[in-house]
């Protein structure tokens, strides 16, 4: 319950930051306007973003045979949700994600170089998680966090603009408030919204680890899964688009020191210490 509040307190804080930043734009126009962009991008993201992310990666569906699709089918009537479709992502480097607008209309992709690496328990793990992330609807959460998030970068170039050439929505300010409310729209407003994105991302993680370590019925393949996995993108990063990095399992690439910040994924040492009822490090 902990994590769900923070998400949905998290989730309006970021509606409200959209909303502010329409109004620094246009005033009420631009207010209706945020709202509008939000309301259409959130839509689209809801019907086409699975279909868009698994054309992305070049992802191709395996049929019921394939092993990957049998553990799925397991863990999936393990956790009381429908199969849903399976597929694979050619590349070496191994990381996971789920899709789909809800569990009846999901997918789960792995990447071949998971498939390579990891033992039949640790692929489970893995699964147990993405179906987690279904279970929990995350996917909904995830994506109307970065399409908003998304919304607000537009009005951050809007007000950036508007702020050099002196433009605004409230009229004639001559005391230059106005395009001191515009400048702070474009400067502030996008680090925020990186910044509680990435935060919601991050609890949802945890919490799709939990569930998913209770669907596998151990903790242990899924903390060594993300142990081997983390090793595996340091060494060979994914190169995946950073709109869509906040889906896969582990973080597809590194970084560290200020852009900690910005992660959408809680540190991979933390999470196994969880996982496993340890203290973190």
């Amino acid at each position: 319950m902990g994590n769900t509040v923070k998400t949905a307190f998290l989730l309006g804080t970021l509606s409200a930051l959209l909303l502010l930043a329409g109004q620094a734009v246009g005033g009420q126009a631009g207010l209706l306007v945020a709202f509008a962009i939000a309301a259409a991008m959130n839509f689209g993201s809801y019907w086409f973003s699975d279909k868009i992310v698994l054309a992305m990666y070049r992802a191709r569906e395996v049929g019921p045979d394939h092993p990957l699709s049998r553990i799925v089918a397991r863990l999936a009537a393990r956790a009381g949700l429908p199969m849903p479709k399976v597929y694979i992502i050619p590349t070496d480097t191994p990381n996971a994600f789920a899709t789909g607008r809800n569990p009846k209309h999901a997918a789960v992709a792995a990447t071949e170089g998971i498939l390579a690496l990891l033992t039949e328990d640790e692929i489970e793990g893995v699964m147990a998680h993405e179906l987690a992330h279904v279970k929990n609807r995350d996917i909904l959460i995830s994506s109307v966090a970065a399409t908003i998030a998304a919304a607000i970068m537009v009005l951050a170039s809007i007000a950036r603009w508007g702020a050099i050439f002196g433009l605004g929505g409230r009229g004639n300010d001559r005391n230059g408030g106005n395009a001191l409310a515009l400048l702070a729209t474009a400067l502030i407003a996008p680090i925020a919204a990186m910044i509680i994105q990435a935060a919601i991302s991050r609890a949802r993680e945890f919490a799709a680890d939990r569930t998913g370590a209770e669907i596998a019925g151990r903790p242990h393949g899924l903390a060594n899964a993300l142990r081997k996995i983390e090793a595996a993108v340091r060494r060979k990063p994914l190169p995946a688009n950073p709109a869509t990095s906040h889906m896969f399992i582990v973080k597809p690439f590194s970084g560290g020191g200020i852009l900690s910040l910005f992660s959408t994924h809680p540190p991979t040492e933390e999470r196994i210490a969880r996982l496993l009822g340890r203290q973190p490090v």
